[in-house]
């Protein structure tokens, strides 16, 4: 039987190459036409512990990592005894009899077969048990070797010793499912029309987002989730004439992202929760200075430093309230991979023009998570520069001259009477710290003002779904192909669904989003994190009555799950509390 769809996830010890072998078949698929969403959990610990890989392909796009799983491969017990109860109803278990006692279960097909006596005996090689997995998986679905083939190149092109083993290992596993076993299950990849799709991660999209804006310095401190896009900027500002460095810390790194824009570069950096933290008090001067710069910030579980490697969104408050004092800040959040590359462009733009800080927020799943997508449109990209003083204005500068948007002319070192201090103190026009309660009584609003200009660029929140729903979905961040596809689900069942996605959080889209609430009878707010902070946020903005579905298990949503909560709210009305996983 032919199938166009596949869910496959990957289980096993840390160090067992089960993230390297769904990255590989991901990859693979890609080229061969297929359309790929991933999602993959790993152990804190440098070595050793749980990690599985998941992998959803698609001839069509597919928006979230699925329900349950189709194909599980067991790479040792723990993942079998962890996972088992995720494989769909004729779905396939491949597991290796020397590590795995399955139970019986004459609902799904298993396939019994010795990856490590093959690599140790057959091959000599036990460090190529992965790529056997690889190629057996290939095989089995349909995928053509020479699409894995490549990617097993460029991954050995410095070790040709160990290229030979890995394309051995590659075709014999390949070989034992094709001509070794017969295959008994209903999965297959039919051939599909071959587009030349990019295959990125979130973060990877981060960074090519940011050079395309025009960013040419980063400053970093290594963090999970975050740590790639300082290794990204570090291999290519370099040929773009830019600067990425590594700092001791994230204070450090804050602090000369923010010298660099006062010289007058697009400046950026990246952390998690903790780091973000720690850049906090520097946030505030940023924005009492009115300088422009970006800080990514791929949330992780918390508090404290929490599961450092697993999923949470829970640093929207952070990033909206954090720090002392009142201090206007943008605040965006992507949905996916290819939404991450535009955003963090818009994350760019906006800092740029208004002068303050952009907080552009991932999470673990977006931030690792890779995706296809075509290769980006240049003609979609504005890049947007920098309000500089004009010569006659230069005469007399005032940098923090008080207009009617909010943002004044920003000089650079250099320029002909363009000099001014930029101070954390209350100031006037001209940077001097003299009268501070006159002066804040002007540049609050002055710093504020900016917030009203910025809401107006954003446009028309699009909206997803049923043009006459009853019930509404709002999300953001990552959650939204999951939430769409959730959607999606619940009209072709009958029921009167929409859902909106902000991805600028602040300044939010007020009056869309109440418009959009009024024209619904009950609004779901999905987000993983165990307060609600997001429903919280609309409900103190709006005072609409709102139902919380809550999931904190460090772990994304499911389409399954979301449907399952509009159809309680579809079966009941309003719920009662709200609802928490």
């Amino acid at each position: 039987m032919e199938t166009n769809e596949i869910i496959i996830r990957l289980a096993g010890e840390g160090g067992e190459g089960v993230i390297s072998t769904g990255d590989i078949f991901t990859q693979g698929a890609a080229r061969t036409g297929y359309h790929v969403f991933t999602f993959r959990t790993y152990p804190a610990e440098i070595k050793g512990g749980h990690a599985w890989y998941q992998v959803r392909v698609g001839a069509h796009h597919v928006r979230s990592m699925g329900d349950g799983v189709d194909v599980m491969v067991a790479f040792n017990a723990e993942g079998y005894y962890n996972h088992k109860h995720l494989i769909n109803k004729g779905g396939v278990l491949i597991y290796d009899p020397d590590t795995v006692t399955p139970e019986e279960n004459s609902s799904i097909v298993a396939y019994p077969i010795a990856f490590n006596a093959i690599a140790r005996k057959e091959l000599d090689f036990f460090r190529g048990k992965n790529v056997i997995v690889t190629g057996f998986l290939a095989g089995l679905f349909g995928l053509e070797p020479s699409s894995l083939e490549g990617l097993i190149r460029g991954r050995f092109a410095r070790r040709p010793e160990l290229l030979e083993l890995n394309l051995k290992s590659l075709y014999t596993g390949y070989e034992y499912a094709t001509k070794k076993i017969e295959k008994r299950d209903p999965f297959f990849l039919t051939p599909v029309e071959k587009i030349g799709r990019l295959v990125l991660s979130g973060n990877d999209a981060i960074a090519a987002g940011a050079l395309a804006a025009g960013c040419r310095f980063f400053a970093g401190y290594p963090i999970t989730p975050a740590s790639e896009i300082l290794e990204t900027m570090s291999k290519e500002l370099p040929k773009l004439g830019g600067v990425s460095l590594q700092a001791e810390d994230e204070m450090a790194a804050i602090g000369m992202v923010a010298g660099a824009s006062f010289g007058g570069l697009k400046s950026m950096t990246a952390t998690s929760g903790p780091g973000l933290s720690l850049m906090t008090e520097f946030m505030g001067w940023i924005s009492t200075s009115e300088t422009p710069c970006v800080i990514v910030d791929s949330q992780r579980a918390g508090p404290s430093t929490g599961m450092p490697t697993k999923l949470e969104q829970a640093d929207l408050n952070h990033a909206l309230y954090g720090g002392h004092g009142d201090f206007p800040r943008i605040v965006i959040a992507a949905g996916s991979v290819e939404d991450a590359y535009f955003r963090i462009i818009d994350a760019f733009n906006l800092s740029e023009k208004y002068q303050m800080p952009a907080i552009f927020l991932s999470d673990q799943s977006l931030s690792h998570r890779t995706e296809s997508m075509l290769k980006p449109d240049s003609s979609r990209i504005h890049v947007e520069e920098r309000l500089k003083p004009t010569a006659e204005e230069l005469k007399q500068y005032r940098r923090y001259l008080v207009t009617e948007s909010g943002a004044s002319p920003i000089s650079q070192p250099g320029m002909a009477g363009g000099a001014y201090v930029a101070p954390g103190l209350e100031h006037d026009e001209k940077g001097h710290v003299d009268t501070p309660l006159q002066s804040h009584m002007v540049m609050m609003p002055k710093r504020f003002r900016k917030l009203d200009g910025a809401v107006k660029d954003l446009g028309q929140l699009p909206r997803h779904g049923a043009a006459n729903a009853t019930i509404g979905v709002i999300g953001w961040g990552s959650t939204e192909g999951v939430i769409e596809e959730a959607v999606d689900r619940a009209n072709a069942r009958g029921y009167k669904v929409a859902a909106v996605h902000p991805k600028v959080i602040s300044p939010l889209q007020v009056d869309d989003l109440k418009k959009f609430m009024n024209s619904v009878e009950h609004v779901i707010v999905p987000e993983l994190n165990y307060s609600g902070q997001f429903a919280h946020y609309i409900r103190s903005i709006l005072g609409n009555d709102i139902v919380q579905l809550n999931k904190y298990a460090g772990l994304p949503f499911t389409p399954g799950e979301i449907f399952k909560k509009i159809e309680e709210v579809a079966s009941n009305g309003k719920q009662r509390g709200n609802s928490h996983r």
